[in-house]
Order: structure tokens, then sequence, then C-alpha cells
């Protein structure tokens, strides 16, 4: 029995558009390109390939709020076997280690519950297990989850997109939350900083990285889809919405995200606390 609200996805036709946009974004003609990624997007709504962030980033078609979930999902899952290679020793990623750093100067802690939201395959567990008494991790990606999950570093995994599950898990609330290399994939904050504090004890810790541009670029936007196809983020929309949810920044400091084509990926480092 087929269920009517299934799309059944030409894979074939879905491979033929998709190259086809990629070589006209790469050969630098955008308006033939934003035509070819308007037909992957007809063939493929749930934009597995990332479609509407590629667009985006070309200053084609509006930003959207987020990257799509089945983008971010296949893009995880595809890489999962190898990530932390690709992260760590190619990419120079040691943001879990920043985080830690930080903690332990402005709110070392110990934390009865921690959250690790987008823990991929677990670098921030690792990094933060002594500083927390039961860590839940949560991912798009259930092949991630699966490397992680070996490790048994984690007391509790989920698969599931981050702002859904801050607002519809049955957990208890949590002492510290993380989300490194989160953000790139999250344009529009208000949902995910309001799920953070509504998640949260008081005087909770909410530990994240994003990345960002040189003001320039940025032009007054609180967000926008990089050269890369990820979010960069404005320092003051951080801070704005930080203070809109009732959580007040502990420190807010550039760093080095990781390294891109090898330049440095600009970006920001951020603690807060809930009042």
């Amino acid at each position: 029995m087929s269920d009517e609200h299934t799309t059944v996805i030409d894979e074939e036709a879905l491979a033929e558009a998709y190259n086809r946009a990629l070589a006209l974004e790469k050969a630098g003609d955008f308006d033939a390109a934003a035509t070819a990624y308007a037909e992957v997007l007809r063939l493929d709504p749930a934009d597995h390939g990332g479609a509407a962030v590629r667009l985006a980033s070309m200053g084609r078609g509006e930003t959207p709020p987020k990257a799509p979930d089945a983008y971010v999902a296949t893009l995880f899952d595809q890489h999962a076997g190898d990530f932390e290679s690709i992260l760590v020793d190619q990419l120079g990623y040691d943001v879990p280690l920043l985080v830690r750093e930080a903690l332990l100067v402005h709110a070392p802690g110990p934390y009865a519950r921690m959250l690790d939201l987008g823990c991929g395959t677990g670098l921030s567990g690792e990094t933060l297990r002594d500083m927390a008494g039961h860590i839940t991790g949560v991912d798009l990606s259930e092949t991630m989850l699966e490397v992680t999950d070996e490790k048994e570093i984690y007391d509790a995994l989920y698969a599931g997109e981050a702002v859904d599950f801050l607002e519809n898990a049955d957990v208890e609330p949590f002492d510290l939350i993380t989300a490194t290399d989160v953000l790139p994939y999250v344009g529009h904050l208000e949902a995910f900083f309001a799920g953070v504090a509504a998640s949260t004890n008081p005087r909770a810790v909410f530990a994240f990285s994003s990345e960002t541009l040189p003001d320039a670029v940025m032009d007054g936007r609180p967000f926008m889809v990089g050269p890369h196809q990820r979010f960069a983020h404005a320092e003051t929309y951080l801070r704005e919405t930080l203070a809109a949810n009732g959580l007040a920044c502990l420190c807010i400091e550039p760093i080095t995200v990781r390294h891109e084509m090898g330049q440095p990926v600009p970006g920001h480092l951020v603690l807060a606390r809930k009042g």
C-alpha cells in the first residue's frame, strides 16, 4: 500500500539536475545555476543536497531560516566514518577544548546534567565528561550516533533536530547545554535560544560556537549563508537573542572555528548563563 504523502524521488534525474547546477555554479553562471537548483528542489522538496543554502550562498533567493534537516542528516551520515579525522586533523577543529577552557575560567561546574546538541561523534562529550554527572547527546545523523554509542561516553542518545528536541523531549531540565558546530547549520536563532532557556535549570550555562564574516560582508544582517554554505552570525545578533531569552553573556570571544581551503574561518565562542 502506498502512502500518498510519500514523495518518490527520481534519483537519476535528481543527480543529473544537481550535477548540472553544481557545474554552472562553479563556472560562475549563477543565474543559470539558480534555475538549475530550482529544478533540484522541484525533484527533491526535502532538499537532501542543500540546494536552498547553495542558492543563498550565491545571493539568489531568500536566506532560509536554517539548513534543511534532510541535507544536514545526509551530509553527516556520509562522513560519519572519517568525521573526526576530517574535522580535527584536516580542518584544525578544536572547539570542544576551547569550550572546556572557557568553562574552567568562567563557570567550572561541576554540572549534574549536560545536554550536547549536535553531538556528532562525541567530541564535546569526551572533552567535558569529567565536568558532568549525566550527559545526553542529540544529533540528526543516526550514523553519527552509532559511532558515538560505541564510545560509551553518553548516558543517553537521541536522534533528532535540536530545536525539536528542546521543544518536545520529555526529559528533566539541564544544567549545561553545549552546541559546538551547530549554529553554522541554523540561521534564525530565536526558537533555538528560547528552547535552551526553557530546557534548563536556573543558573544553567549555555556554551556554543558560531561562525561569522566581516562587518562589511554581513552588511547589517543578523545572519547569512557564507561562501561555504554555512550560516554566519553577527555578534550583535547573538547578544540580543541571548538577552531576549534571559541568557546573560559570561563571555564572547573571537576564535578560529576551523580552516577551509587553508584559510582560517572566524567565529565566536560564547558562554551564557540563565538568570
